[in-house]
């Protein structure tokens, strides 16, 4: 698509609102400690790479909304890091929960919060990255960044990009942002479906790569998965591991765990929230016996029913464990979690019935690796079918198996581009 550096009219109102909206994050820092930790963090952002010395380096810039597209985004980055070992890495945030958890991942030589969108941002900003090459993951698509790094002619690609028709960028009111997407050299999509929607809106610099993430989750299988603690907790027994849950799929989980299972069943739950809070709260509400991960030396595991990780960083491993997985946030509002990295151990999988922005979870229950369920006694019934038939669970979890190998290959195609077209 063609990009001119004229703006549309209606760029002068989103500049005032991304003011406004800087003002209200203020506001809302005072009742939010989250919001607080991204207004400060983007406050500092800039003197953090201005002391990094940046003019003295070639560098190389990779921006990630959260944590998921961080993991979604870490085998391209990793085999870039590779390519460029003399480059200094720099590895912006948006949201809290990528930057805290991420800040020291030795994939980056800086790790910052982005700051907000503003013209006069975008200009620092990259007036001290300068770099050479930059990558976008997925979504956060910022029209002042886009129209600096367009003007500055600095080669860009957006990987594992996802586009609904519904979005802001094909309404009325957005479709003036469409033009930045010309600032991408390629654009990589996961599906056809947003391949043919930019097509038919003038993009021809996209191309169909599939998600970097059946990569990322496909590379958890080549090393060690084993947890002591989990293997004396579950004591070969069927065991179902709920991952990322938040407190409606826990709803489900505590009816099912107080008033049916049986005490041979073995019970993971990962919070999302691990506040002390909630999860004390969790924990007395489990009418079973309940041990806490941060408790688990001074309990008999063994004779515990339910075990809730109150930490991070292990989910991904437990998975390894699980007969069955339940994936949290299609219940509420929160958004369905990765459903990925469960599936690629080849277990079934149940989630909550809103499911419908993630295509891979609609694939999985046509393929019928994956259920979906809207009440308690939905769940109370798909759980009990999964646990009595075994040959359903092999099978449902075969065919989440076979989805992941299948649709491997993302990495290879975004890396190949990049490496042709340096």
């Amino acid at each position: 698509m063609y990009f001119s550096t004229k703006d549309n009219l209606l760029k002068p109102l989103y500049d005032i609102l991304i003011l406004i909206a800087g003002l209200i994050m203020k506001i809302a820092a005072l009742f939010n400690s989250k919001i607080n930790k991204g207004n400060k963090g983007r406050a500092v952002a800039l003197d953090i790479l201005k002391n990094a010395n940046l003019s003295q380096h070639k560098t190389i810039w990779f921006h990630c909304a959260s944590l998921g597209e961080y993991e979604q985004g870490l085998p391209v980055f990793e085999i870039l890091l590779k390519d460029y070992p003399k480059h200094h890495i720099v590895l912006t945030f948006f949201s809290p929960s990528g930057y805290e958890i991420k800040k020291n991942t030795p994939i980056a030589n800086s790790v910052t919060y982005l700051p907000l969108d503003t013209v006069s941002n975008a200009k620092s900003f990259m007036n001290i990255v300068h770099p050479e090459l930059v990558v976008f993951v997925k979504y956060e698509l910022w029209p002042n960044y886009l129209k600096e790094i367009k003007q500055r002619q600095i080669k860009a690609v957006l990987i594992s990009a996802l586009f609904r028709a519904n979005q802001t960028f094909f309404k009325w009111h957005g479709k003036w942002m469409q033009k930045y997407l010309g600032a991408f050299d390629h654009i990589f999509v996961q599906n056809t479906s947003a391949l043919t929607l930019l097509k038919a809106n003038g993009f021809d610099n996209v191309s169909v790569s599939g998600d970097t993430r059946f990569d990322r989750v496909s590379n958890q299988l080549n090393i060690d998965n084993t947890l002591e603690f989990i293997s004396e907790f579950k004591q070969n027994k069927t065991c179902i591991v709920a991952g990322s849950t938040w407190p409606e799929d826990e709803a489900y989980l505590l009816n099912y765990i107080n008033n049916y299972a049986k005490d041979d069943l073995k019970l993971v739950i990962a919070p999302h929230n691990i506040k002390p809070k909630q999860i004390v709260a969790l924990k007395s509400a489990c009418h079973k016996p309940t041990v806490l991960f941060s408790e688990r030396d001074h309990c008999d595991l063994a004779k515990a029913n339910v075990l809730i990780i109150d930490t991070i960083g292990l989910l991904s491993k437990i998975y390894h464990y699980a007969d069955i997985a339940y994936v949290g946030g299609g219940v509420g509002h929160t958004g369905l979690h990765n459903t990925l990295e469960p599936a690629t151990f080849g277990v079934p999988i149940i989630i909550g019935s809103k499911y419908t922005k993630f295509p891979e979870a609609s694939e999985m229950i046509t393929l019928g690796g994956m259920f979906s369920v809207d009440t308690s006694e939905a769940f109370y019934h798909k759980i009990q079918e999964l646990i009595s038939d075994k040959s359903l669970r092999t099978a449902s979890g075969k065919h989440n198996e076979n989805y992941i190998k299948s649709n491997q290959g993302a990495v290879i195609k975004i890396i190949n581009y990049l490496q042709n077209n340096a």
